[in-house]
């Protein structure tokens, strides 16, 4: 049968998505022209925030106490978890060396970045695992010089637990701005800290817009949209689980989507009859977001079979996908568009954003389809180099030479042409020049 639409989606994260781009640009030129008097008007405007930028050391000890013990063995247990994975990640990634042909040596070095920015965003929740998800896993990578920031409260400044975070994962310099004016200082090293490299972490559409537009001046990780999450569930998937999953995802933001892919009609009823029982049992603050998502947001979608499940799955190519179905192993081996998977109910989403391992960091909108997420290899560089001896180079020099002179550029050419001539002088070798 074809696929069954349970649910509609009204709208997708696009419909209605206010330009930003104009305000974003805006702020970012007084900042190029203001410097760090201009970030410092911004923090006042925006989060009203009247305190030091940089965070002292003593700071950090006075929110450290401020943090439960048991919260802080959390963080580090979360921490240990992330740093052994990408510890994991890290060793993947090798120098390598070859002889091409005989006297050519080429291959490749990896390099991490000099400096790394980490936005922690901490509007509408404090997101203490985003401090532990970017700071490690750009530690882990090498990392010389990592900057995190994440939005001050008026009176407070970073709340205790993200400073602990921050710190506890080896940020070198922390600074209590948000929005674009924490991006525009990580970016142009103000205030003390190392210029960025390469820009990491999620945030509101100003974050985004503003990472977006600094794109190629420095490194980012990802255009990123509203966070979404797929269930993947069949006859053995606990509704009652199903049905948390996706309103845990949901509870994210009004604009988060979520989808539902089945091939058990009973269950799909179920769940739709859960959903907005759970969502009710919420705090208003979290049920409010949640049940914008699932009214305008969330599909659910019947399907005859599993290999039908994954074609709906790869065409969404969802940020998070759940997989609530027997046979584990064969949906780890079918699917493969996705920004992480998570296998069995023993897991959830959740668990990943908070403290299993990979990171949180991931691509939303589709963009799983070419890219994954946050890791190692995003903060560093795979650099080669190459190496002939003057036999070698002779070869080379004939191929390039001919090669340059059928393309135009007579000036690669001759680069060739001197090569042969001092290396080789007693010998004529047809290099297409233009005959007179």
């Amino acid at each position: 049968m074809p696929v069954t639409h349970l649910k509609t989606a009204s709208r997708t994260p696009a419909t209605g998505q206010t330009d930003v781009r104009a305000g974003v640009e805006a702020l970012l030129a007084r900042i190029e022209a203001g410097g760090e008097a201009a970030v410092r008007d911004l923090a006042r405007e925006m989060d009203r925030w009247e305190g030091p930028v940089v965070v002292t050391p003593e700071a950090i000890r006075a929110a450290a106490r401020q943090v439960p013990e048991t919260l802080k063995d959390d963080i580090r247990f979360a921490h240990g978890n992330i740093s052994r994975f990408a510890r994991a990640q890290r060793g993947t990634i090798s120098d390598c060396e070859i002889e091409v042909i005989p006297g050519l040596w080429a291959g490749q070095k990896q390099i991490p970045v000099g400096a790394a920015g980490c936005y922690v965003p901490g509007g509408r929740y404090s997101h203490i695992a985003s401090a532990i998800m970017t700071v490690t896993t750009a530690k882990e990578a090498g990392v010389a010089h990592v900057t995190a920031c994440s939005p001050p409260r008026p009176g407070q400044g970073i709340p205790p637990a993200i400073l602990f975070a921050m710190d506890h994962c080896g940020a070198d310099t922390i600074l209590n701005l948000g929005g674009v004016q924490g991006i525009a200082a990580m970016a142009k090293g103000l205030f003390g800290a190392r210029k960025a490299d390469i820009l990491v972490g999620p945030g509101n559409q100003y974050v985004a817009e503003a990472k977006r537009i600094l794109y190629g001046e420095i490194g980012i990780d990802m255009f990123a949209g509203p966070t979404d999450s797929m269930v993947i569930a069949d006859h053995t998937a606990d509704p009652l689980f199903v049905a948390w999953d996706l309103v845990g995802q949901a509870e994210h933001g009004w604009n988060s989507p979520v989808w539902m892919v089945t091939t058990d009609r009973a269950l799909a009823g179920r769940v739709l009859e859960l959903v907005p029982e759970l969502i009710a049992s919420l705090p208003e603050a979290n049920a409010a977001n949640a049940r914008a998502a699932w009214a305008d947001f969330a599909e659910v979608i019947l399907c005859d079979s599993a290999a039908e499940m994954v074609e709906v799955a790869d065409r969404t190519a969802p940020e998070h996908l759940h997989v609530q179905a027997a046979d584990l192993d064969w949906w780890l081996a079918n699917l493969r568009c996705y920004g992480s998977l998570f296998l069995g109910e023993e897991t959830t989403v959740a668990f990943g954003d908070k403290a299993s391992g990979p990171n949180h960091v991931l691509p939303t909108s589709g963009a799983a389809r070419y890219t994954g997420g946050l890791s190692v290899h995003k903060f560093m560089k795979t650099v080669t180099w190459q190496r002939a001896s003057r036999m070698a180079s002779k070869r080379l020099a004939i191929a390039t030479a001919r090669i340059s002179r059928e393309e135009g550029m007579e000036g690669h050419a001759r680069t060739a042409d001197v090569r042969l001539a001092k290396y080789f002088p007693s010998e004529h070798f047809d290099l297409g020049r233009p005959q007179p």
